[in-house]
């Protein structure tokens, strides 16, 4: 695929700063350096030169760099033009640009060309905005990982494993007058228990992968004055909420990302859960409830001297079955209690002082569990939710495959289901609308 119309766009970020980046991608991007630079510079050199407008006024002097088709990040003619950083000369330089029969990009549409051109994977061509919006370091090596390939290889090695066992399978179905049982004989068995079990490892890396890139939700609940603000700013390292000893001063969520061990959990301290004629805090103890609809897991504070009464019992009742929850027993350090972790009945229940910090260590280690984050970080690649959902619906159909080996039909078309679901990952099986929904969400420029 080539494009007919020519795009650019200002590759750098808003704002001042000592460079700023016009990119232009497309047929007319050598006419567009002839223009500004008199001249196209030779590929792949960068030319220190002044760049003009149609009237031979000085806009600028700076690097030029000219990448002809298919030698360029999106596989067409690019021309990089890399001036001041100011935004109003960024403006100009792009004007300019546009006047000259270009047309301003889309957001993310340089992207979507490289990947139309088969510069780049689907996988990849995601992992380019993972990059560029990675919270933590962890975060920003897992991208590259994948913006380098690391991903899309192990799903290319998959889905060639797969094609081998449809190939077999469905030249089975051509023969079906030989006495032979080449489905057994040919061990198809054991070699989709053994996609089956790479299948896994990919998951849970990509599982992985997918924790550092979206975090996790945590929504602090419990009755007033039990110290959730606390327990937030203890979790954050400064004082993001107000603390007092009057009942509903928080009446709103207050929410705030730290990392532990590179992955963000997203902590929301919420309104204190009671019954209360406050407009206000009414609207922030709904709020409240919503928020534990999408939590990743809920921290239920009691105060370590009263437990685990009647009313935090109502509140237990009221969340949502499927949520992980963690009784936290706060201000162990009023009553002299030590810090520490018991499980009964299943439950989670963490001792500790939220105003101290004492104890703080087995809350963090008991919600990097949770997450499902394992210490080892090695092998990991970013990947996003759509992928874990392709990978899952892959699982499903090579279990339902296995149990079809006596129906060589019903089993050849959930290969190919399988291999429909994993080849949407890369990008060989992709709709229209996803691409869109997926390129919409890059910055311009990029």
């Amino acid at each position: 695929m080539h494009a007919v119309d020519t795009i650019a766009a200002i590759a750098t970020a808003p704002g001042s700063g000592g460079i700023g980046v016009v990119r232009v991608s497309g047929p007319l991007a050598g006419l567009v350096a002839e223009s500004i630079l008199g001249h196209c510079p030779a590929p792949r050199h960068a030319a220190y030169l002044p760049f003009r407008d149609s009237e031979h006024t000085l806009i600028d002097q700076g690097i030029a760099i000219y990448y002809p088709a298919p030698h360029s990040y999106t596989g067409e003619n690019v021309l990089e033009l890399q001036a001041h950083g100011g935004p109003a000369l960024m403006q100009i330089l792009l004007k300019q640009c546009l006047a000259l029969g270009a047309r301003q990009a889309d957001p993310g549409e340089f992207t979507r060309r490289a990947y139309l051109n088969d510069k780049l994977d689907l996988a990849q061509a995601e992992a380019v905005a993972d990059v560029i919006n990675a919270a933590t370091e962890a975060a920003a090596r897992s991208a590259v990982k994948s913006l380098s390939g690391e991903f899309s290889a192990r799903i290319q090695a998959l889905l060639h494993k797969l094609i081998n066992l449809r190939l077999y399978v469905e030249a089975c179905l051509d023969f079906p007058e030989e006495d032979i049982d080449f489905i057994t004989q040919g061990g198809i068995a054991n070699k989709l228990a053994d996609v089956s079990a790479e299948l896994q490892q990919v998951f849970n890396n990509a599982r992985q992968g997918n924790l550092l890139r979206e975090g996790m939700q945590v929504v602090l609940v419990g009755q007033p004055n039990v110290g959730k603000s606390s327990l937030m700013n203890q979790l954050a390292g400064e004082e993001v909420a107000i603390v007092t000893p009057i009942a509903g001063t928080t009446r709103d969520t207050i929410k705030n990302v730290i990392q532990i061990n590179g992955i963000p959990l997203h902590i929301i301290d919420t309104a204190g859960l009671r019954e209360t004629d406050d407009e206000v805090e009414q609207h922030g103890i709904a709020r409240t409830w919503r928020a534990l609809e999408t939590a990743g897991v809920a921290l239920l504070l009691v105060d370590a001297a009263h437990g685990i009464g009647n009313e935090e019992k109502s509140i237990l009742a009221r969340l949502p079955a499927f949520l992980p929850k963690i009784w936290v027993h706060n201000k162990v350090d009023v009553e002299g209690i030590s810090p520490k972790i018991d499980f009964i009945d299943n439950n989670c229940h963490i001792y500790l002082s939220a105003k101290t910090g004492a104890g703080m260590e087995l809350l963090t280690a008991q919600l990097l569990e949770i997450a499902g984050w394992q210490p080892s970080g090695e092998g990991l690649f970013m990947a996003r939710t759509r992928h874990l959902h392709a990978l899952e619906a892959v699982k499903t159909h090579l279990h339902t495959a296995a149990e079809l080996m006596l129906q060589p039909e019903l089993l050849a078309e959930e290969l190919r289901l399988a291999q429909e679901a994993l080849g949407s990952i890369t990008g060989e099986f992709t709709a229209d609308d996803l691409l869109g929904e997926i390129f919409s969400r890059f910055c311009i420029g990029k």
